[in-house]
């Protein structure tokens, strides 16, 4: 199946293990990945202003590249999953966004939230199907206990991202299954790492990000995945109890894939 990538920015620089991952995972799987051309940075944090359009239209024109494609819109990076998710239901469900956001771009055919927004964890289940990754995995990770730290912007507000039970999520522990390991479900696992009041409070980040790494560690958590490079900062550089490895997912999708990592 082919879709139309957003990596965004991070994954460019700073993320690109869980850029290169997923494309190198993909590939394995028969999933085509075909980056939509010239897109822009999606702000990473969802404009709550009613009258901030112009900040929006950035995603908006990678949801009508998708569109124009008759793809659906891949995303992997939980800040612009998050972002263009939000976007796209403002499209969809308010008028006043809607016309104001058409009326900048002046597009041949206004959009109206008709692209599906898919996050790549998503893809792996609705689409790949857990039980044929089971099939496909050839280094299953057999022994190892990996917490899922899914943090906030994949799971909230779950009207709008429609991912998963934003109290109760499984989707990562399935995977977690799916490629052999023995997931860990810890309390904090959705719980805010703190990320965007890092510069405003590096200290309360920091405190934060100790206690979800310390309380993971506590229940037998021999690492953590996660798909948000912010989260993976807050986790590891901004962390006083930072001795739990943190890996992105796709790192060891790849690794149970039997990708090596100069192949990625």
């Amino acid at each position: 199946m082919v879709f139309s990538y957003y990596p965004g920015c991070t994954l460019t620089t700073k993320a690109k293990e869980l850029d290169k991952g997923a494309r190198a995972a993909a590939e394995k799987l028969g999933i085509v990945m075909e980056e939509i051309p010239e897109w822009q940075c999606c702000g990473g944090v969802y404009p709550m202003g009613k009258n901030e359009v112009a900040t929006k239209l950035s995603s908006v024109r990678a949801l009508v590249a998708a569109r124009d494609q008759g793809q659906d819109l891949l995303t992997l990076c939980s800040a612009c999953h998050h972002v263009i998710k939000r976007v796209n239901n403002d499209m969809a469900n308010d008028e006043q966004i809607r016309n104001t956001a058409n009326s900048y771009m002046q597009l041949e055919k206004p959009y109206a939230g008709e692209t599906k927004v898919i996050h790549y964890l998503e893809m792996l289940r609705d689409v790949v199907g857990f039980d044929k990754l089971v099939e496909a995995v050839t280094n299953p990770l057999t022994g190892r206990k990996i917490g899922a730290y899914y943090g906030c912007l994949l799971l909230r507000p779950s009207k709008a991202l429609q991912f998963d039970d934003p109290e109760n999520p499984k989707i990562i522990e399935d995977f977690i299954r799916a490629i052999g390991a023995e997931p860990v479900i810890y309390p904090l696992r959705n719980e805010c790492c703190g990320g965007y009041i890092t510069l405003e409070s590096k200290d309360l980040a920091k405190e934060r990000a100790s206690k979800i790494t310390k309380n993971a560690e506590d229940n037998g958590a021999d690492c953590l995945i996660t798909a948000c490079p912010l989260c993976m900062y807050n986790l590891t550089k901004n962390n006083e109890a930072n001795d739990l490895p943190v890996y992105y997912f796709t790192e060891l999708l790849c690794e149970a894939l039997g990708i090596k990592k100069e192949d990625m």
